[in-house]
């Protein structure tokens, strides 16, 4: 089963189980969420309208903590681990992972010192093994460590859940890309109307010069036409000159 689709599945069930439960009893189901090996999209379970009702209640830290598996990184949690729960082993190990997706959203070469720093990381090869066994292994990214460089090149990273106003950027990114092709393909356009026009100007150039040496061909052939006649001539008169004499 590839990872989109057991995305799509795992998603469908935290949904369903989020609808049937009152907002007080959705806690556990978060951390479930939250510490699930293959889960990596949260935007969903949290449309979930008994998720929004947490908002001002005892435990609307539990949907503070939804949100940063959403759209935040490890370091957004150190920053406000005072006003949240504190995460059981899977959930950091999830929420790194969410990290480097995150990094990889922004930049496709990872310095080695960056990534140790987001992810509280104190040396190279705890590092390269947590990208080998805990992000490409996992399926979430793909690419080549490259230890004379220090860095991660990335050639894979699975996509993270829009953060708020990200939809109009990306909408905004893509009718800019989407003018851009369009005077492109006019420059295109008008290029090749120019390349059609110059060939039929060297065909019409080509047919001109035939034309001409053709004509050349045939007065040259002329002119040796007459030239023959008149050596011919010329020698016949010669002949009868001298049969003239003899007699």
């Amino acid at each position: 089963m590839d990872i989109e689709q057991k995305q799509a599945e795992l998603v469908d069930h935290f949904v369903n189980q989020a609808s049937t439960l009152k907002a007080s009893a959705l806690w556990p189901l978060i951390i479930e969420a939250t510490s699930h090996p293959s889960l990596f999209a949260f935007s969903e379970i949290l449309s979930v309208p008994t998720v929004s009702e947490l908002q001002g209640t005892e435990n609307s830290l539990y949907l503070d903590v939804l949100r940063l598996f959403a759209h935040g990184t490890w370091t957004d949690y150190k920053n406000n681990a005072g006003h949240l729960p504190q995460l059981v082993p899977d959930q950091v190990l999830k929420l790194k992972q969410l990290t480097v997706l995150t990094l990889a959203e922004m930049n496709k070469v990872l310095p080695y010192d960056q990534l140790m720093q987001e992810l509280d990381v104190t040396n190279v090869r705890e590092l390269e093994d947590f990208l080998i066994n805990e992000c490409m292994y996992a399926g979430i990214v793909r690419g080549k460590l490259d230890q004379l460089r220090r860095c991660f090149e990335v050639q894979f990273a699975a996509g993270r859940d829009l953060r708020p106003g990200q939809l109009g950027n990306m909408l905004q990114t893509l009718s800019n890309w989407l003018a851009t092709s369009d005077n492109l393909l006019v420059s295109i356009q008008e290029k090749i109307k120019w390349a059609d026009s110059m060939s039929e100007l060297d065909k019409k150039h080509r047919k001109d010069v035939d034309d001409r040496v053709e004509e050349v061909k045939k007065s040259l052939s002329l002119k040796k036409l007459q030239t023959v006649s008149r050596q011919t001539l010329t020698s016949e008169g010669t002949r009868r000159s001298t049969l003239n004499l003899v007699e």
